[in-house]
Parts: C-alpha cells; structure tokens; sequence
C-alpha cells in the first residue's frame, strides 16, 4: 500500500462516518481530489491488502466494522443506525465512533433477538456471551461468511 492508499482508506471511513452510508468512488474522488479510477485502483490494492472489501462491482461491501449491506447485527450509535458485518463488528461500531452505542441482534443458535447496550465500551449485561464460530486466522478464508 501507498501513501495515496492510505489517505484513500482514510477519506473512505471518513466519509462512510459523514455520509452514514458507505460512500461511492465518486464520494472520495471528490474528498481526495482524485480521477475515480485512481480511487477504484487504490480501493482496489487496499481490498488485495484485507483493509476493505469490495462487491463483485468494485464497490464497498465492508469497512470493518461498517457493513454497507443490512446485516442481522444493527447498531444504533452517533444517532444514526449503522449495520455490523458480524458480532464482533457490532461492538467495534461504538469504540470508532467513540460513543455508547446499543446492539440489536439475534442468537445465531435460536434466532431469539438480543439488545445489548454498550457503555464506556462495555455491554451493560456482563451474563452476555459472545461466541464465534469461524476461527479469527480463517476469516480472511471467506470475509462475507465470517
């Protein structure tokens, strides 16, 4: 990765925090006064770099923690709603926003829903177990099942 990549990787959450939506080329075109096929480029080395994933279109599917897709994992934060690509993510959506955040889920085992408040990083509910089932150094294996 360049210094460009990573001021693109930077503009890119920025503006998914801004926008609260994952933003388009065009978005951080616009932030980094860059051509879009400089941005599609340097999105494209920081996916090959695990530092975003990409759709099959080139476009953002995943700014960890941010999801640009509905996930069974909502996350209301900042005053927004925002959706976390796993559980995992779900609690990293406060800690970069710097906020309490609340976690709407449901258990992966019995589909029964979960809300779990989040503050000063922590979830209120110390019973609360979170379990996950791919091992963390086969998560790169298949990111969108993980």
């Amino acid at each position: 990765m360049t210094p460009f990549d990573l001021a693109v990787r930077n503009a890119t959450y920025r503006a998914f925090v801004d926008l609260g939506r994952a933003p388009t080329i065009h978005d951080v075109a616009d932030r980094t006064n860059a051509a879009p096929d400089v941005v599609a480029d340097a999105w494209r080395r920081l996916h090959d770099g695990h530092a975003l994933v990409l759709d099959q279109e080139g476009a953002i599917l995943m700014a960890n923690p941010f999801s640009a897709v509905e996930t069974p994992h909502r996350v209301d934060a900042a005053g927004r709603s925002w959706f976390g690509n796993c559980g995992w993510d779900a609690f990293g959506i406060g800690s970069a926003l710097h906020v309490d955040s609340t976690i709407h889920t449901t258990c992966a085992d019995c589909s029964e829903s979960i809300d779990l408040d989040v503050r000063n990083g922590l979830p209120t509910d110390q019973e609360a177990v979170f379990h996950v089932l791919v091992p963390a150094h086969e998560w790169w294996n298949d990111i969108r099942f993980t």
